[in-house]
């Protein structure tokens, strides 16, 4: 992502931009020569006067020249190093050019939804509700951090990258046929700052302070002077595009921030197609679709129709899967995986169970403790819930033993902290001075508690919480609750809105009680969790938050101090000076190996913090499909691609349907 005066400034260097008032200097020259041609009747002072004119034009005409050094002019942006992907690419490495379309994708969704709104501040969206909006970039599944027009078909930026100029392809459409324009962009960006999350829109204005039109289909965003510019072309490339047309018609009734459920158009490949509240969404594919010849999208979109079922909860939908009621499951549960796939499809063969490879970072998820309640911001407290969880005996009991502990953030990529601090990361934190806890440089990170994994209470950790829990003045009074000098019971409510996490968070609830927490699990519905997951009315909550392997501006909204307490990327409200600088020098780092350095002393920081009870982790995607899904050879690494690079085999399909096998 990402004052007036940095806005005049980047202004002023535009005037300098190649062919920016150029005919206007033209014309002024042409003037000038020829008044004073009328006004000089001497041989010698013509002469002279020509000799003038020369020089000053040899000048002028000089300028465009030297403006147009230092200015970049791409078909795609990478943030580190070169891009892959030369200039006129056929299509990307992963994909099957070759894939037919046709078909339907069907799968599934667990809980309600009441709007088709995805950027809605109230409600609940839809599944793939924002699909259907394209941005001016795409990304790479085979690079990390390198992107590729889309609605863009080139972007120009000088070295400093103060700037970058998007020029949008002509022939982009909506969906009902008219065209993206530049004030579509311009509109969509400004958009969102005023009615999109608060914490984007803060965030976003302190970075990019102005975006203008300077052509039907040009672009242009100025970026701050203060701030990195690592990702800031990537931030704006990747805003959602929206039709101004649609929303000008009727702003009252058609806001970002207010549920609907007509989703506006979109210029994507597929449309919205019905919706059957809290039963299912469909989109069909346009056969209209404007960009289906684009390099960036040959061997993609290769469905028909997505469908997506809808049902009350887990159970539900396992039995629907088997059912044929859709086809394509995206397993989440290690119950399932290990005892639910017995039946007869998948005995003959009907049905495929394949775990497939995951490059990507496996985000990092947990019970996160909100920092915004008193009784949560005592490190001795978080720590003794920490130790209230088992990871062995859980994942043994409660999940086959499929999965492996989470220790890190940046788990198993070279962004993890491991051992001592050396080298850079050690002057890292060496320069943090008293912002840090000392034991930083001299201890290895913080890990995830082991456990036994022959009880679900490990004593040993028990006692140690316990422990903890008096030195933090919470003791356990004559009724066995912990009670501190004010007679306050040390009371911690689980919100959730997942069955299927329940039955893991109901041995941790009763260990915490064991040590004479008042502990609970409330579950609630889908639309009330996220409510009070926005209003920051919880204690404790599962979550995850969505990192990278090239980490940017998007930690200030997850680890940042400036909207820790509103924003919804923030579940834990984190608030931390050292943190800061640590997201900062990531955003401001200009080579990977300072990148590396910062986020491993972030990685060792935040582990510090115990805000988090780290669970689980997979490095590999379950995924249960009818023999009817086929998939490129060779998968790459940073996306599954089930929505996109997936397709059909129509005669196998017909095949399944004529056996009675699937409906």
């Amino acid at each position: 992502m990402t004052s007036h005066q940095a806005g005049h400034q980047a202004g002023q260097r535009a005037v300098n931009q190649p062919g920016h008032h150029a005919g206007r200097g033209h014309r002024q020259m042409a003037q000038v020569k020829t008044r004073a041609l009328q006004s000089d009747r001497s041989a010698p002072t013509k002469a002279i006067l020509l000799l003038i004119l020369g020089f000053f034009l040899t000048l002028m005409l000089a300028l465009p020249l030297r403006a147009e050094e230092g200015i970049i002019k791409s078909h795609g942006f990478a943030e580190f190093g070169e891009l892959k992907y030369p200039e006129g690419f056929a299509q990307f490495d992963y994909v099957n050019p070759q894939a037919p379309k046709g078909g339907e994708l069907a799968i599934s969704a667990v809980g309600t939804f009441d709007s088709m709104n995805p950027y809605s501040r109230t409600g609940r969206a839809g599944a793939l509700s924002s699909e259907q909006f394209e941005s001016l970039l795409v990304e790479s599944y085979d690079e990390p951090g390198s992107y590729y027009g889309l609605i863009a078909e080139s972007l120009e930026y000088p070295e400093s990258q103060d700037w970058v100029i998007f020029n949008l392809r002509p022939e982009a459409r909506f969906s009902n046929g008219s065209p993206v324009t530049a004030d579509d962009v311009v509109f969509s960006h400004n958009l969102l700052l005023d009615q999109g999350l608060k914490s984007y829109g803060d965030a976003v204005r302190k970075r990019i302070p102005k975006a203008e039109v300077l052509g039907p289909h040009q672009a242009k965003f100025y970026f701050a002077e203060d701030v990195s510019r690592r990702s800031l072309i990537t931030q704006v490339g990747a805003v959602p595009i929206f039709s101004k047309a649609w929303f000008d018609a009727d702003p009252e009734n058609r806001r970002l921030d207010a549920p609907r459920l007509d989703p506006g158009i979109g210029s994507g490949p597929y449309v919205l197609e019905t919706v059957d509240i809290n039963q299912r969404v469909a989109y069909r594919r346009n056969p209209e679709y404007w960009g289906r010849d684009l390099n960036v999208n040959i061997g993609r979109h290769n469905y028909d129709v997505i469908r997506i079922e809808y049902f009350g909860d887990s159970v539900a939908a396992m039995e629907g899967f088997k059912a044929g009621v859709y086809t394509l499951r995206n397993e989440n549960s290690s119950k399932n995986w290990a005892t639910g796939y017995s039946f007869e499809a998948l005995d003959k063969g009907d049905v495929i169970k394949a775990a497939l490879p995951d490059g990507n970072l496996a985000a990092p998820a947990g019970f996160i403790m909100n920092l915004l309640r008193p009784k949560l911001q005592d490190i001795r407290v978080r720590e003794a819930i920490q130790l209230g969880f088992n990871f062995e005996w859980t994942n043994e009991s409660l999940q086959y033993g499929l999965f492996q502990q989470r220790h890190a953030f940046w788990q198993d990529t070279e962004l993890e902290a491991k051992g001592l601090p050396q080298g850079r990361e050690l002057e890292i934190l060496t320069a943090l001075g008293d912002q840090i806890d000392p034991v930083l440089l001299t201890a290895d990170p913080v890990m995830a508690h082991s456990s036994k994994a022959n009880r679900p209470n490990d004593r040993r950790n028990l006692r140690r919480a316990m422990k903890l829990l008096d030195e933090a003045g919470w003791t356990v009074a004559s009724d066995g609750k912990r009670r501190n000098a004010d007679g306050e019971v040390l009371k911690l409510e689980f919100l959730l809105d997942s069955p299927t996490t329940a039955r893991v968070v109901q041995p941790f609830v009763t260990n915490l009680q064991a040590m004479g927490i008042d502990a609970v699990l409330n579950r609630v519905d889908n639309a009330q969790f996220s409510s009070r997951r926005r209003e920051k009315d919880f204690d404790m909550i599962f979550a995850g938050y969505p990192l990278d392997l090239e980490p940017s501006t998007e930690l200030q909204q997850f680890f940042g101090s400036e909207a820790h307490e509103y924003s919804v990327f923030n579940p834990a409200g984190l608030a931390d000076p050292a943190a800061d600088v640590l997201i900062e020098n990531i955003v401001n780092a200009t080579t990977k190996e300072e990148l590396y350095a910062n986020t491993r002393a972030l990685d060792r920081l935040l582990r510090a913090k115990r805000f988090m009870v780290p669970v689980w982790y997979l490095d590999v995607n379950w995924v249960a499909y009818w023999d009817m899904y086929r998939f490129p050879e060779t998968l790459p690494p940073f996306s599954l691609g089930l929505l996109d690079l997936w397709w059909i085999d129509a005669e196998r399909e017909a095949e399944l349907k004529a056996s009675g096998a699937l409906r």
